[in-house]
C-alpha cells in the first residue's frame, strides 16, 4: 500500500477522532453555560445557586459554589480533556492535511510564493503569536472592561483574516483563522481556567479561603470561549464550501461569521438565564448571513480580465509528465462539467469541494485527489454523469506514481 492511500486514512481517522472529541467538548461547555444561566439564585445558603433538572428518567439536583464550598468534595471531576483532545486531534489533522500536503492545500501561488517549509513555518507561528497576543490583552487594563475588549479582538480578528488571505490558498486562510481562535479557546481552559481552579482547590486543602480574583479571571475567558464556538465550527466547515473560501472577499466573510457567533449566542444566554426570547438576534443573524451570501457572489458580478495562473514546482512535477495530456483529456471528458470557473451541471452553484479542474494548472495542483477519487476509488466521476475504464483508472494511476517519483 502507498503511502498517499495511508496518509488519507490517517487523515479520516484524525477528522474522525476530531469530530468525536469535538462533540464532547461543545456538549459540555453549552450544557454549563446553560445549567449556570438557569440557576435559581434566589436561596438561602452558601450556594451561589440550584437547579432541579429531570432527564433519562431520573431527577438531578445541582448547586453552584461561586468560590468554592466549605469543604473539599471527595469526588471532583474535570471538564479539560474533551477541550486538549479536541485540539491535539485538531492539529493531527492541520499537520497530515494543510502541512504535509502544503502544495497541494496550503500555497497557492497566485496569492504567495511560497516554498512548503515558510507556509509550514508561518501556520505554526501565527497559531503561537495569536494565543500570546491574546493572553496579553486579556491581562491588561483591558480586562477590566470586558465590552471595550471584545471589540477590540474583532478589529484583530478582521485584521488577522485579511493577513491570512494576502498568505495562504482561500482554503488554507479560512481554516487557520478557525484554527488560531480553537488555539485560544483550548489555551484559555489549559492555561487560564483550569489552573485558576486548581489553585482554589489546593487553598481549600490548605484551609485558606480562596481569592475570588481567580474566578473573576477564569469567568472572562469562559465567556470569549462561549462566543468564540460556532464562528470556529463554521470555519472548520467552510473547506467543504468554495462560496465561502474561494471568494475574494473571504476575509470578509470569515470576520462576519464572527457576528453571527455573538448574535446566536446572545439569543441562547439570554433565553437560557429565563429573561425572555430576543428574537431580534435571528433577524441580525439572518442579515448578516444574507450579507455573507452577497459578497460570496460579488466577484462574479466584476468583469475582470483574466490572468494566466502562475505554476508552482508542485504543478509543473506532473504536468511535465508524458502522461499529462492523456490524463486532461480524461479529466476534460468527464470532470470538468461540474469541476470548472463556470459549472454546467444543473442543480450546482460552484464547483464541488472548490475543486476546479479546467485548466492544466488546476489539474496538476489536485493530482492527489484525482488519484484517490477516479484512479483508487471509484468515486468520481458520478456513474449517472460520466465512465471511466479500467484502463482510464490505470493510467491516472500510472501517471501520478511515476510524477511523484515512483512507489511513495
Amino acid at each position: 500500500m502507498d503511502f498517499t492511500i495511508l496518509l488519507h486514512w490517517a487523515e479520516f481517522a484524525a477528522r474522525w477522532l476530531h469530530v468525536i472529541t469535538a462533540i464532547a467538548w461543545i456538549g459540555s461547555s453549552f450544557y454549563f453555560i446553560a445549567l449556570d444561566l438557569g440557576l435559581n439564585r434566589n436561596i438561602q445558603g452558601p450556594a451561589d445557586g440550584e437547579e432541579w433538572q429531570v432527564h433519562g428518567g431520573g431527577f438531578y439536583h445541582i448547586q453552584k459554589y461561586m468560590i468554592a464550598p466549605a469543604a473539599m468534595p471527595e469526588h471532583l471531576t474535570w471538564f479539560k480533556w474533551e477541550s486538549y483532545a479536541t485540539w491535539l486531534s485538531g492539529v493531527a489533522l492541520l499537520i497530515l492535511l494543510y502541512w504535509v500536503g502544503a502544495e497541494m492545500y496550503l500555497i497557492d501561488w497566485n496569492v504567495m510564493e511560497l516554498a512548503p517549509w515558510q507556509a509550514m513555518a508561518i501556520s505554526g507561528l501565527s497559531l503561537v503569536v495569536g494565543w500570546v497576543a491574546y493572553d496579553l490583552l486579556c491581562k491588561s487594563k483591558l480586562g477590566d472592561n470586558p465590552t471595550a475588549l471584545m471589540v477590540l479582538l474583532f478589529a484583530i480578528i478582521v485584521a488577522l483574516a485579511w493577513a491570512y488571505a494576502q498568505v495562504f490558498s482561500g482554503r488554507a486562510a479560512l481554516l487557520h483563522l478557525g484554527a488560531l481562535t480553537a488555539t485560544i479557546m483550548t489555551a484559555n481552559v489549559a492555561m487560564i481556567i483550569i489552573p485558576n481552579q486548581k489553585i482554589v482547590v489546593a487553598d481549600l486543602k490548605a484551609g485558606r479561603s480562596p481569592d475570588p480574583k481567580y474566578g473573576k479571571i477564569a469567568k472572562l475567558r469562559s465567556t470569549h470561549n462561549n462566543y468564540l464556538t460556532l464562528p470556529v465550527i463554521f470555519l472548520m466547515l467552510s473547506n467543504h464550501y468554495p462560496l465561502a473560501f474561494a471568494s475574494d472577499l473571504n476575509w470578509l466573510i470569515a470576520s462576519l461569521v464572527f457576528l453571527m457567533g455573538v448574535t446566536i449566542r446572545h439569543f441562547f444566554n439570554t433565553m437560557h438565564a429565563r429573561k425572555g426570547m430576543v428574537w431580534w438576534t435571528w433577524g441580525a443573524t439572518v442579515a448578516i448571513f444574507g450579507v455573507i451570501i452577497w459578497l460570496s457572489i460579488l466577484p462574479l458580478m466584476r468583469a475582470d480580465a483574466v490572468e494566466e495562473a502562475r505554476l508552482s514546482p508542485y504543478q509543473e512535477r506532473f504536468i511535465a509528465h508524458a502522461s499529462f495530456d492523456a490524463v486532461a483529456d480524461l479529466v476534460a471528458g468527464n470532470c470538468a462539467m461540474c469541476h470548472a470557473s463556470e459549472v454546467y451541471m444543473p442543480g450546482l452553484a460552484a464547483a464541488p469541494g472548490g475543486v476546479m479542474l479546467d485548466s492544466a494548472a488546476r489539474i496538476a495542483t489536485q493530482a492527489q485527489a484525482i488519484y484517490l477519487q477516479a484512479g483508487v476509488s471509484h468515486a468520481m466521476p458520478p456513474g449517472n454523469f460520466a465512465y471511466l475504464t479500467a484502463k482510464d483508472r490505470a493510467l491516472i494511476r500510472r501517471w501520478y506514481r511515476e510524477a511523484r517519483g515512483g512507489a511513495i
